[in-house]
């Protein structure tokens, strides 16, 4: 998970960073209905779009976009992570991955018609300079779309909160909603081939006291299947499109310089 803040550009996101093999089987369990993929085709559609994902680590969903978007720009502050990023996409003629931070996008103003960032600003306040540099770099009309974890949604959410007992879901909703964003809930199914795999994923999410709890109500969940294990995941999905003309002017002036 990355956090931007106010007064910091990058916190460490402790599963990517440390445990990079076992983050790309997590990326495989996750969302296995493509429930998140649907929604966002639909919301924000990218055929013939410029796409930047903010905070792309090893560019686990830069292919996805470029199977119709025009372009595709990758965004990461972690050297290894952008190491291996470019080494996915290598040879791939509308997919760059380039080092940048939320804060310092390393795009030009009024470049781009979609900015993805999954699981890039869960804390919702301090990530305001986050948010206005990635409307510096959208087209008027273009759209930020944020796509994090909801911790109203148990088992998943419950063990998030019993991580981050100062997290303040309310005070994280109003926060977007005053920024302007729409958000939508839903639900997907993550998906282990065996509990060898359910334990070891879970065990790089969640502090070892948490992470036991985990693993222990997963096992409960699934008693009696044979295919595997799953484990139903809310996500918010948080939408704002950049005003055109005069919007764009009031929009700026109601929130501060945006661009």
């Amino acid at each position: 998970m990355k956090i931007f803040g106010r007064r910091v550009e990058v916190v460490p996101s402790p599963n990517i960073w440390y445990h990079t093999e076992l983050y790309e089987r997590e990326n495989e369990a996750q969302d296995v209905d493509d429930v998140l993929w649907e929604h966002l085709a639909a919301q924000v559609p990218w055929p013939a779009a410029d796409v930047v994902d903010v905070g792309c680590g090893d560019g686990f969903h830069l292919l996805r976009f470029a199977a119709t978007a025009s372009s595709v720009v990758g965004v990461e502050p972690h050297p290894p992570l952008v190491r291996r990023a470019q080494s996915r996409v290598a040879g791939h003629p509308r997919i760059n991955v380039l080092r940048g931070t939320a804060q310092r996008l390393p795009l030009p103003d009024a470049s781009v018609d979609l900015v993805h960032a999954r699981t890039a600003y869960f804390f919702g306040p301090g990530c305001e300079p986050g948010l206005r540099e990635a409307d510096r770099v959208l087209r008027p009309g273009g759209a930020l779309v944020v796509v994090d974890l909801d911790t109203r949604k148990p088992p998943y959410g419950d063990w998030m909160l019993a991580d981050i007992p100062h997290y303040r879901p309310d005070e994280v909703d109003r926060f977007f909603e005053r920024e302007g964003f729409a958000c939508h809930r839903l639900t997907t199914r993550w998906w282990f081939p065996d509990r060898a795999s359910m334990e070891a994923i879970l065990r790089i999410e969640f502090s070892p006291r948490v992470a036991a709890r985990a693993v222990v109500e997963t096992v409960r969940l699934n008693r009696g299947r044979t295919d595997g294990l799953e484990l139903p995941v809310g996500y918010r999905v948080l939408v704002r499109r950049k005003p055109v003309g005069v919007r764009a002017a009031k929009a700026s002036a109601g929130r501060g310089t945006l661009v």
